[in-house]
């Protein structure tokens, strides 16, 4: 793998007006496009050409012998997935636990570090308001359930108000044995799979036993069918942990979009309803971008995504695995991609 010392190539190939310049080692990350409510198509366009036009993205691209493309900000998203797809993806179609990690040189990796918190993927950012009209908690791998459940019950119990609902967001994905030894570790009973999890998390973060309402299909394959159990602690809003179908049953699992876009419709997502995202900080920035996608633009809806604040002390019990340079890359990749979708769909109009 090619990491030469040579700078970022000079001159923007974006709007000069939408590049942010600012160094790799800055404490405050770089903006993500905007997540307001009516959100403007030119105001998002304007956040990403920003993003991918950044410092620490260019230097990145050199680091790994790219050139910068050329073009306009679509011919960039696309070069850029390109270049991510050749040299930063690790999983090669496999789910992230299987990804390889790339023999490094150190200062190479101190640079992916460093750019990795410029971009965003490092620093927990608290929630932008006091009030949403909706709480989604993202799922994952199991440790990833505990954590990001127990922020959002963190964060209520600190004072964020939800006017709507709790919606805790996975799939039929069959647990591994190291997610059931995690669960396991943590004295949780987290069943078979994502969902089962998740249910597991809601109901030890929200001292819950039984769901109020239960629906759902069952309909013979995991990737066709779907689950909802609303929960009703005392004090809280209802909380509903939902199993989403594929929109595509025949290639794949649902993923974080099948299910983003499967719980607006059942939540009925309004114009102006303010929703607050939760996921690790690693992924805010594909996550993020992934909800202004299938849920701002089509809905109107604004979005605030934050990472789970790893420092919280009832967190520690349940650790993270360690984030590597490659997991940054790849999920620098994972960023691309998503801005190169989200911008498709808003340029679309």
């Amino acid at each position: 793998m090619p990491e030469p010392s040579a700078p970022p190539p000079a001159g923007p190939t974006v709007a000069p007006a939408s590049i942010v310049v600012t160094g790799a080692r800055e404490a405050v990350p770089l903006p993500l496009p905007g997540g307001t409510p009516h959100p403007d198509p030119d105001v998002i366009i304007a956040g990403i050409a920003g993003w991918v036009g950044s410092a620490p993205l260019r230097g990145l691209v050199a680091r790994f012998g790219g050139r910068w493309p050329t073009g306009d900000l679509a011919a960039v998203l696309a070069g850029l997935d390109d270049f991510s797809g050749r040299h930063w993806d690790f999983r090669g179609g496999r789910e992230r636990p299987e990804a390889r990690e790339p023999d490094l040189h150190p200062a190479t990796a101190r640079q992916v570090r460093d750019s990795a918190a410029a971009l965003g993927l490092v620093r927990a950012v608290p929630p932008a308001l006091g009030r949403y009209a909706h709480v989604v908690v993202l799922g994952g791998l199991a440790h990833a359930c505990l954590r990001r459940v127990a922020y959002a019950a963190h964060l209520l119990r600190r004072g964020v108000r939800v006017a709507g609902e709790v919606a805790v967001l996975g799939s039929f994905r069959p647990l591994s044995d190291a997610e059931r030894r995690t669960l396991a570790g943590a004295g949780v009973d987290g069943g078979d799979t994502e969902v089962d999890a998740l249910d597991a998390a809601v109901r030890l973060a929200f001292g819950v036993t039984r769901p109020a309402e239960e629906d759902g299909r069952d309909a013979g394959h995991p990737h066709h069918s779907w689950s909802s159990r609303t929960y009703r602690p005392a004090g809280a809003p209802p909380v509903r942990v939902l199993a989403a179908p594929s929109s595509e049953p025949e290639r794949r699992r649902a993923h974080t979009a099948d299910t983003q876009r499967f719980w607006a419709g059942h939540a009925r997502l309004a114009p102006a309803d303010e929703v607050l995202l939760v996921t690790a900080p690693i992924y805010v920035p594909f996550q993020h971008c992934d909800a202004l996608r299938t849920l701002a633009v089509p809905y109107r809806c604004g979005i605030d995504t934050v990472g789970v604040d790893p420092a919280l002390p009832d967190l520690t019990r349940l650790p993270e695995p360690a984030l590597t340079p490659g997991r940054y890359l790849q999920e620098i990749r994972s960023a691309i991609r998503s801005m190169r979708a989200l911008h498709a769909t808003v340029a679309a109009g």
